[in-house]
Parts: C-alpha cells; sequence; structure tokens
C-alpha cells in the first residue's frame, strides 16, 4: 500500500510528523518572526528509509525528474550531496526547488509505481521517446462476446489485449491481414460487427442463445461470404468455438506459431478422416500461408527460444534503440524508436528506462531480454516482466556466440535509424544552431560564431613540435581551411606557451590576414587548455593589436576560461554548445597528433640509419627496399638485416642495436603535446 503523505502537497511542503515546518499561523516563535524554511538537504534528511519513488520539482512546481529506489532517503541524499557521479545531477540540482515522495511496500511496487508516475508527467530528466507519436498495435478486444482483431494507435483500454509496438503501420497491416487468411476472425472495422455487437449488447438477458439471437436478426458480411470471416454476424459460430479462434490468433502474435500448425494439422486430418475435403483443403492453405512465413524468415538459433534482443547506439544528446523479436528462433519482427536522451546520461539508466517504457505498452513478453551492458536493477527489472508475463523473465548479457552476434546486428540497425530520423528531421541543422546561439550568450560574443579557429600543439621533449589549425564553418568542419605549422622558435625542452605564441603570431600577421587562402578573421578563438594557455594567446594579439574573441577549453573538466572572469564558465552537460566546442577542440588535437608522428616517422626513417656507421645511401635503399617500412625493419633480428644483399654481419649488427637504442628513448604514442 503507497503511503501518498507527501504527494500533493504544495512543493516543498514537509508533514508535520517528520519535523519540518508548521503550516503559518498554528505555533508562531516567540520573536513573532517567521521561522526560516529548511533548506532541500535538511528536508531530505527526514525522508523515511523506506522503498517508493521521489519525485523532483523546479521552482514553478513542475516536475522534471521520477526516479525509484530501496532506501528512499540514502537515494535522495546522493542528489543533494552531488555523491551522483551520472554527468546530468549537478544541472538538474541547480534548477530542483523542491520535491515529493511516496512510500511503498517492496522495490518492486516502486518499479511498477515509477513508470506510472513517467507515463503522467513525462518529466524532462527521464529517457522517453524522442517524439510523441503513438506507435501502432495490433489488438483484440477481449471485452467482447465476439472479440475483433484492429489496428490502433489508441492509448491501452482495459478490456483489450495489445501486441506490439510495430515502427512499420504496413507490417503491422499486413500481419493482421495474413492472421485473417489463416485463422477466421472478426475485424473491428466490419459495419456487420459493429452492428451485432450492438445487437448482442440489446440483448442481455439472452446471452446463453446469443448465437441464436444473431442468426435471427443478423446480416452476412462480404469476409464471410469469402471465406475470411468466422460468420459471428449471422451466429454460424458460438461463442465457445470462436474464444479457440481468439486463442489461436493470441499465440501466433505472441510467436508460438508451431502451436498453431499443430492444432491445424490435426484439424485437416479430422476433416479428411470425416471425408469432408472441403474443410480439410482450407486448413490446408492456412497451413501453407504459415508455412511462406517461416520461409521468409531467418533461422536465428538452432533451438526454439523466445527471446528480445536490444541494441543502442548514442549521440550526444539523442539515441537510437532497436528491438529484435525472436520467437521459436526466428526473427519475427525488428521495431526501431529515437530516444529523447543519449551521451548525456548514463548508459545504465538509458537501458533501465527504456526497457521500462517499452514492455510497460506491450503484452508481448519472452524468456529473456538480452542487452550489452550489466543493467543495475537488472533483478528488479526481472520480476516486474515476470510479473507481467506469468512466467519467468530474465535480463541477460550475451558475451559471445548466436546472441552476441545478433545483438551487435541490432546495435547496427539503431545505428541507421538513428542517422535516417537525424536526416529526415534535420536534426544536424537544427543542433548545430543552437551551438551556435549558446556559444553567443554563453561567451558574451557580439554574434554567433561563424568562423571558429582552434590551435593546438604536439611535440615530445620539444623535439618535432608541430602546431595545427582547424577551422569551423557555420558550425561544420571546414577541411579546406586547415593549416599544419613546424615551430620554428622553440628548441630543448618543450614549451607550449611559447609555441603557442609562434603559430598565433605567424597565423594573425599582417601579410596572413591579408592572405585569401587564411580565409578571413575568425569570430572565435579556440585554445587547448586553461588560464595560462589563454593568457599566451591574448599576450599574442595584443601584441599584434587584433581584437579577436578568444577562449580556452581544459580537458580535464571540459571549463571554458574567458579573459573576462576568472571563473570559468560552465557549459550544461549534454548542451548543443558543449558538444560543439569539444568537437572542435578534438579535431585540432587530432590532426596536430597526425602531423607529428607523420614527421615523427619520416625523421626515423632517414636519421636512424644515418646514425649507423657502415650505412651510406647504397645500403639505406637496399634495407629500405627490403623492408619495405621502418615497422618491419624494427621488428627484424640481426639475422633478418643480415639477408638484405650486401649487408655485412657487423653492419647488420650496428643497425640492430642503434634501432633498439631508438625504442629505447620516449615515444609520443599517447596524448602529447596537450596544452
Amino acid at each position: 500500500m503507497a503511503d501518498t503523505s507527501w504527494h500533493d502537497r504544495p512543493a516543498g511542503s514537509v508533514p508535520a510528523g517528520l519535523g519540518g515546518p508548521v503550516s503559518e499561523g498554528s505555533r508562531p516563535p516567540a520573536s513573532g518572526l517567521a521561522p526560516a524554511a529548511p533548506s532541500l538537504a535538511e528536508q531530505v534528511s527526514r525522508v523515511p528509509t523506506s522503498p517508493g519513488c521521489y519525485l523532483w520539482k523546479d521552482a514553478s512546481g513542475e516536475v522534471i525528474y521520477v526516479g525509484k529506489a530501496k532506501n528512499l532517503r540514502a537515494r535522495m541524499k546522493q542528489y543533494v550531496q552531488l555523491t551522483d557521479d551520472r554527468a546530468k545531477i549537478p544541472l538538474m540540482m541547480q534548477l530542483v526547488a523542491s520535491f515529493d515522495y511516496i512510500v511503498v511496500d517492496t522495490e518492486h511496487e516502486a518499479l511498477v509505481l515509477e513508470r506510472n508516475l513517467i507515463g503522467q508527467y513525462h518529466p524532462y530528466f527521464n529517457v522517453d521517446f524522442k517524439d510523441d507519436k503513438s506507435y501502432p498495435f495490433i489488438a483484440i478486444t477481449k471485452g467482447d462476446v465476439y472479440p475483433a482483431i484492429k489496428y490502433t494507435r489508441e492509448r491501452h483500454k482495459a478490456g483489450t489485449r495489445y501486441f506490439g509496438p510495430y515502427t512499420d503501420s504496413r507490417a503491422a497491416r499486413d500481419t493482421i491481414d495474413t492472421i485473417r487468411k489463416v485463422i477466421p476472425i472478426c475485424s473491428a472495422t466490419c459495419a456487420e460487427w459493429r452492428r451485432t455487437r450492438r445487437l448482442i449488447a440489446s440483448h442481455g438477458d439472452d446471452a446463453d442463445i446469443i448465437n441464436l439471437v444473431c442468426a435471427q436478426k443478423g446480416r452476412p458480411c462480404f469476409d464471410y461470404h469469402v471465406g475470411r470471416g468466422p460468420g459471428a454476424c449471422v451466429g454460424a459460430i458460438t461463442p465457445e468455438e470462436y474464444a479457440k479462434n481468439v486463442r489461436r490468433v493470441e499465440r501466433f502474435l505472441s510467436g508460438r506459431r508451431r502451436e498453431v500448425t499443430d492444432e491445424l494439422s490435426a484439424e485437416m486430418q479430422r476433416a479428411a478422416q470425416e471425408l469432408d475435403f472441403e474443410r480439410a483443403a482450407r486448413v490446408k492453405r492456412r497451413l501453407e500461408v504459415i508455412s511462406g512465413l517461416d520461409d521468409r524468415q531467418q533461422v536465428v538459433f538452432p533451438s526454439s527460444v523466445d527471446i528480445d534482443l536490444i541494441g543502442f547506439y548514442r549521440e550526444e544528446t539523442i539515441a537510437g534503440a532497436c528491438v529484435f523479436v525472436v520467437r521459436e528462433g526466428r526473427t519475427v519482427r525488428s521495431c526501431e524508436f529515437i530516444l529523447d536522451k543519449g551521451l548525456d546520461v548514463d548508459e545504465d539508466e538509458l537501458v533501465s528506462g527504456f526497457i521500462k517504457r517499452y514492455y510497460d505498452e506491450t503484452a508481448d513478453i519472452p524468456h529473456e531480454v538480452d542487452v550489452a551492458i550489466d543493467v543495475s536493477d537488472a533483478e528488479v527489472l526481472g520480476e516486474w516482466l515476470t510479473a507481467k508475463r506469468g512466467h519467468v523473465c530474465r535480463l541477460h548479457r550475451p558475451r559471445r556466440g548466436e546472441k552476441r552476434h545478433l545483438l551487435e546486428t541490432c546495435e547496427r540497425n539503431a545505428r541507421h535509424a538513428l542517422m535516417r530520423y537525424m536526416m529526415r528531421t534535420g536534426y544536424a541543422d537544427d543542433r548545430t544552431n543552437q551551438a551556435l546561439l549558446q556559444l553567443e550568450s554563453a561567451l558574451a560574443l557580439p554574434a554567433p560564431p561563424m568562423r571558429i579557429e582552434c590551435f593546438d600543439i604536439s611535440t615530445i621533449h620539444g623535439r618535432f613540435t608541430v602546431a595545427s589549425m582547424v577551422v569551423f564553418t557555420n558550425g561544420r568542419a571546414d577541411k579546406g581551411q586547415y593549416r599544419r605549422f613546424k615551430v620554428r622558435g622553440v628548441t630543448g625542452e618543450a614549451n607550449d606557451f611559447m609555441s603557442m605564441q609562434e603559430v598565433l603570431g605567424r597565423r594573425y600577421a599582417p601579410e596572413r590576414m591579408a592572405d585569401e587562402r587564411f580565409g578571413s578573421k575568425p569570430d572565435l578563438l579556440v585554445v587547448d587548455g586553461g588560464k595560462p594557455q589563454l593568457t599566451a594567446a591574448l599576450t599574442q594579439l595584443e601584441e599584434l593589436g587584433l581584437d579577436i574573441p578568444v577562449c580556452g577549453l581544459a580537458k580535464a573538466d571540459e571549463e571554458v576560461f574567458v579573459p573576462w572572469d576568472d571563473t570559468p564558465v560552465v557549459l550544461p552537460n549534454g548542451s548543443a554548445s558543449l558538444y560543439l566546442i569539444k568537437q572542435v577542440r578534438d579535431e585540432a588535437h587530432r590532426f596536430a597528433i597526425t602531423f607529428h608522428r607523420e614527421l615523427r616517422d619520416k625523421a626515423m626513417t632517414v636519421s636512424v640509419l644515418d646514425e649507423v656507421e657502415g650505412v651510406g645511401p647504397t645500403r639505406k635503399k637496399a634495407i629500405m627496399r627490403h623492408f619495405g617500412s621502418m615497422k618491419r625493419l624494427r621488428a627484424a633480428s640481426v639475422e633478418d638485416i643480415a639477408a638484405v644483399r650486401g649487408m655485412p654481419q657487423q653492419v647488420a649488427r650496428a643497425v640492430y642495436d642503434t634501432l633498439r637504442a631508438w625504442e629505447g628513448a620516449p615515444r609520443p604514442d599517447g596524448d602529447v603535446g596537450e596544452l
């Protein structure tokens, strides 16, 4: 039984029995002044330790997040103390002004309640479908005397069983058409079926002879004439016989086709034994329809298994999900969905949230649900699915074999579904426009930064020091404007600040600014690093007499440093602006690293062999022709090197020793040249 002691109270209110503030005027303080309202942390400290659901609210009282907990107080403390390591929590807690909670008896009840509350409030920070459209289902109106099958997008009603969801409406309609060829059942769109339902409702006292009533007052529909309707409209079938057809349809839609084919095969044999060859031929045609379906479906498992496999692909603030529905070892359908959260939420929360949403709306629950991660509340979700299904259902993470292979296929399909959605809706363009406007506001720019330039330095102990310049025009990489620089003025140990000043001095020198090949003056200059790197850039620009907006992006905490404030600007996690500026910084780093390694490898090819006594131009050319690359030469033994034509043993030994000495020196295989 749920305790809703805080539910529907004013935002932030605390029940009097928990030590919170009493209502105004009930117990005035001696001083006559109104008592100070308790802080959010103080209110949370009085929350019970029972299982339940919590609802965080903003200043307007709107629910922005719903969660469940085995221990409400301990879980909610993680939010107010910011010990929850999910990236969205600090941003969300900045908006939280109050909360409600509801106590239940078990964690399983909390999960069910959480799903209902999310469906009621649609909180911004919970995982949900990206669009508000309803997905198609196949439904059977179980509340009727003669249940009918229908295609629908309606909200689920009591007395109706729903199968799906389907993401392809044509596939759902084709499935209904196929079912009615195999199993005679009424269609909810049939005018005579609707008339029959009204007739039955008006003769409630004649339930025992309802088929006789239909025979006397009903009219046959077209489907009955062509053999696709069972004849409920004219009393040609009793409710008991019709119920057998309904159960077959339910088994068929649940993927248990073998049971249906076994029943139909037995019926065909009985008809043949009774010499009713016309009925036997009708049943045989129905079996052939089912056989044709099986021929078109891929057998994915040698055993008859009933599982759902769910794959995900995430972008920064959006994700695709794909569900493969496998019944009796065959993939009977696949469904694709777009979610409104991506890399901005924890993967565990994304997967768990989707599972709750998807299986809350479908009655088709398998023996097993396979996902690519270990879900933290897998046990509770399994209990919930088991209760809905009536038989055991578990969450599983396959690590090898056919299930793992099919799960990877799911993930690829989720990626394609997301790409199609982004292309269809222009999502990338909208997000880019948002990013530019957000950067304009956050960095106090005079206009959106239509041209962004970013610089990065890559070096190893002052050797092979290079710099990259990448350009983003209108929020997209403009690779034709990329430039690379060899840093000449820094020798000895690495000095990133002097290197950055040299590169900026060369890029923004008057002759470069007048050079059309370097493009126009940027609207925003980004340097990879914190306050020191930003200061170095500002000093160089000041010497050049240029006024260019500059910011520095620190990699550790993704903080943006600006000249006009000692406190860094923190762009909201998951925001379009943070995603864009990180993309610019990472592209500059990639471009610099590529150039650095190119120079280093070229130098190794020349310099290493030049240091070996006895290796001149001819032998160097013979060595490189023999091995083809420095990688193969470094992996060679003394005997392999001596096998080069015209190579003495002692020179081969000298080459080998020199290569080993170079390998002992530090190599920039990782992240080098960070500012």
